[in-house]
């Protein structure tokens, strides 16, 4: 048996939430399986529609990872037959008691502090006291050992994804609706903030648009960032050209995203939050959808650079600009996008499993 613990899972949404259902979902058909996760709410009928057993641990945040550990604690001590513990963070194991074999991931925000402050020490002690800390990325990878994690510990596993579902086709006429008389079509899903970049994919459309004045930007999310993006597009008199979305359907916004030329997030690091991998690339390109990311994070993992789309320095608005205009210019996100779809193949989960199963 293996114990996942996590502080995120469903019906919770979000990319650690997908992260380790995936996980968990894919181990499960190999072996037997618990998870420990926090409360949620709707968790009822959720659980009961899973082949596992999960053990959600409730009670007031600050205390929630002390109830946790002792249930696991003396869950281990009665259960013999665990062979392994995965984490979907550091903190996850921080209080655990156990030789058992132990597997952490890393995603790299959550360790990237500076080299001997408290928070890094914390990290260390945890991360350099189990069997496999599995990085999200090669960037992640390179972050960890520079901050102190042991080399040979790290494996490098990208997260999962499953096989797209075929899009309603009244999702995809809504799609078109939006699109109608636009030819160069940018979209980005995401949360609004500074580390995602629109700001300045917003301000190289004001330019592009010059040159290609059918041009298009939709942007799918919430965050921090929004008015403050909603009041730059008002700025520059973007209104034709830049279009919010939030709080839309899944098939819709799977629609949106197949009926695009590029997906865009040429993300930056702000402060200490750095993509650590993105898994919207990868989304992206399932559909055929090529993809501009930036050189700082683990873009690279999911974008091969002039391939299934381009690396760029997000924090250069010209780059940003002249691979908009390269991959417009000569349509080269019909070839781009090709190789995107057959290398997304690559990260769904039957494949991605078979690394973990490795290490089990």
């Amino acid at each position: 048996m293996h114990l996942i613990i996590t502080r995120t899972f469903p019906p919770d949404v979000g990319g650690m939430q997908n992260l380790m259902w995936g996980l968990a979902r894919s181990l499960s058909k190999f072996f037997l399986i618990k998870v420990f996760a926090d409360h949620t709410n709707g968790f009822e009928k959720f659980d009961n529609s899973v082949s596992f057993s999960i053990e959600r641990v409730s009670g007031v945040k600050l205390f929630r990872k002390y109830r946790k550990s002792y249930l696991i604690n003396e869950y281990l001590k009665q259960n013999n037959n665990v062979q392994c513990l995965i984490a979907d963070h550091w903190k996850s194991l921080e209080l655990i008691q156990t030789n058992k074999k132990k597997i952490c991931l890393i995603h790299s925000k959550e360790i990237n502090h500076p080299k001997d402050s408290r928070l890094n020490t914390k990290v260390l002690k945890v991360l350099n006291n189990v069997d496999h800390v599995i990085a999200n990325s090669h960037f992640t990878k390179d972050l960890a050992i520079n901050l102190g994690i042991e080399e040979h510990r790290i494996l490098v596993i990208n997260p999962g994804v499953d096989p797209v579902k075929e899009i309603p086709s009244k999702d995809l006429k809504k799609a078109d609706e939006i699109f109608k008389g636009k030819k160069q079509r940018l979209i980005t899903v995401s949360r609004y903030d500074k580390r995602k970049n629109h700001e300045k994919v917003i301000m190289a459309i004001r330019n592009l648009k010059e040159v290609y004045p059918d041009i298009v930007y939709i942007c799918i999310g919430y965050g921090d960032e929004e008015e403050n993006l909603k009041k730059l597009v008002i700025e520059l008199k973007l209104e034709d050209q830049v279009k919010f979305l939030k709080d839309i359907p899944s098939n819709f916004k799977n629609a949106l995203i197949s009926k695009s030329n590029v997906f865009i997030m040429p993300s930056i690091i702000y402060k200490k939050s750095v993509e650590g991998f993105g898994i919207a690339y990868v989304e992206a390109a399932q559909y055929g959808i090529p993809s501009i990311g930036g050189k700082d994070g683990g873009a690279s993992d999911a974008i091969i650079h002039e391939k299934t789309g381009l690396i760029c320095d997000g924090n250069n608005l010209d780059d940003i600009y002249s691979s908009i205009d390269q991959i417009f210019k000569e349509n080269k996100y019909f070839e781009y996008g090709k190789a995107a779809y057959e290398n997304s193949k690559n990260f769904h989960w039957d494949k991605i499993i078979e690394s973990y199963k490795r290490i089990l």
